[in-house]
């Protein structure tokens, strides 16, 4: 397993990246009600918009791939995704060009 940990500046959230042979997933610590926050992704951007006084704050962060779930519990956002086949298959080819 791969752990890669950042934090974004001021009082951003705590991202954390983890990866897998067969996956990957990244964790956000919004440290908001999971009621007030709604997680997207678009190819590999996700998407997250918190609702709270005032204007909702919308948020995107890069994904390492394209994302197979999303999901919010306890103000932490999770996104993951399979490392894909294909990139695996290819590897395979080229290690065996070699």
């Amino acid at each position: 397993m791969n752990h890669q940990q950042t934090r974004s500046t001021g009082d951003g959230a705590l991202l954390r990246r983890f990866e897998y042979d067969d996956g990957w997933i990244v964790a956000a610590d919004l440290g908001a009600d999971a009621a007030n926050v709604s997680v997207d992704a678009v190819g590999e951007t996700a998407i997250v918009v918190v609702e709270g006084d005032g204007e909702p704050v919308e948020t995107e962060f890069e994904l390492p791939g394209p994302a197979a779930s999303t999901a919010v519990a306890n103000g932490v956002v999770t996104v993951e995704g399979d490392t894909a086949e294909d990139d695996a298959a290819e590897d395979d080819a080229a290690e065996g060009e070699r």
